[in-house]
């Protein structure tokens, strides 16, 4: 029986390539010096779509596609992809939530401590013998302080399940009202958030509804003894705002898994000694990429076997 030919927009782990290429024959865009003309050679075949959150499927490449029937994301996120274009042709979209949801949410809780605590220039403080000429600045206490979580989904609700066990103090801002534990604060807006935690969680999902949420109102709410941490999507944050505020200590501090242009960082960030930066690695452990490749190769052979889809979007 002939394998459905599929694009896939970027690389994944060995594993995944040898997995895929066991059900289907794969096209590899990313590896194409003209694009273009790859996709105009093998637009006919093209059945399906196995791409990264960071690289979805732009309209172009779904209209170029005649075929298409189906759009596997690996990752939470699906903003990148072409959603209006894809639901008007029926196409059917998925991505891989849930398995990835535990790995971020810890992520998140070590890169406010490391910054609260101060751990990478304490590492270099005793490597470099600095020690030796006194102890090291004193830093900022973690437990008792007040967290804001913006978006309390599948992400942001694990963070604060996290944080409760440092004893922090839990404030979320969510589109919608939800069951929360005893104790957890209900917020109106971001900027409110803002002005009554100590440390910020964008736990959001990305798109044109949230694009600059935190804005420069919401970073100088936070003022210069508050932090930020993003594990969502660059797009949340207004960037420009984010590093003015850093420059100039209007903020204290900030964690930093996502930015703008990714992997080509704004050379600004490398200046600064109070943002802790991050490869957008939240779900990079090992058994978390094998669980969210499985379930993209799961997604796509559902599809094409005429099953129900595991994870769908669209």
């Amino acid at each position: 029986m002939n394998k459905p030919h599929i694009l896939q927009m970027g690389n994944y782990p060995a594993w995944d390539n040898e997995a895929l290429e066991q059900h289907f024959t794969l096209h590899r865009y990313f590896e194409a010096d003209d694009k273009p003309a790859f996709l105009a050679t093998h637009a006919g075949e093209i059945r399906g779509i196995a791409t990264r959150g960071e690289l979805g499927a732009s309209a172009e490449v779904i209209e170029a596609l005649p075929n298409l029937e189906v759009i596997s994301v690996y990752g939470v996120g699906y903003d990148a992809v072409a959603l209006d274009v894809a639901r008007a042709r029926g196409i059917r979209v998925t991505n891989t939530p849930d398995v990835l949801t535990k790995d971020v949410a810890d992520l998140a809780v070590a890169m406010m401590l490391a910054q609260m605590r101060g751990m990478v220039g304490a590492e270099i403080w005793a490597r470099s013998g600095q020690w030796v000429g006194g102890n090291y600045p004193l830093q900022q206490r973690v437990h008792g302080q007040r967290a804001g979580i913006l978006g309390l989904g599948r992400i942001g609700y694990e963070v604060a399940k996290r944080l409760v066990g440092f004893d922090m103090e839990i404030l979320y801002c969510n589109r919608n009202h939800r069951e929360v534990p005893a104790g957890w604060t209900y917020v109106e807006s971001a900027r409110a958030l803002a002005e009554q935690c100590d440390v910020l969680f964008v736990t959001l999902t990305g798109g044109a509804a949230t694009r600059h949420i935190v804005d420069k109102d919401v970073i100088d709410a936070l003022g210069p003894s508050g932090g930020l941490v993003n594990v969502s999507r660059a797009s949340n944050t207004e960037e420009a705002a984010l590093l003015d505020a850093l420059e100039t200590g209007a903020l204290g501090w900030a964690a930093l898994d996502v930015f703008e242009g990714e992997p080509k960082l704004n050379p600004r960030f490398a200046k600064l000694d109070n943002v802790l930066l991050q490869p957008h690695h939240g779900s990079g452990t090992i058994e978390t990429r094998k669980e969210m490749g499985k379930l993209v190769l799961d997604n796509l052979a559902a599809h094409f076997a005429g099953q129900p889809l595991l994870t769908p979007v669209l």
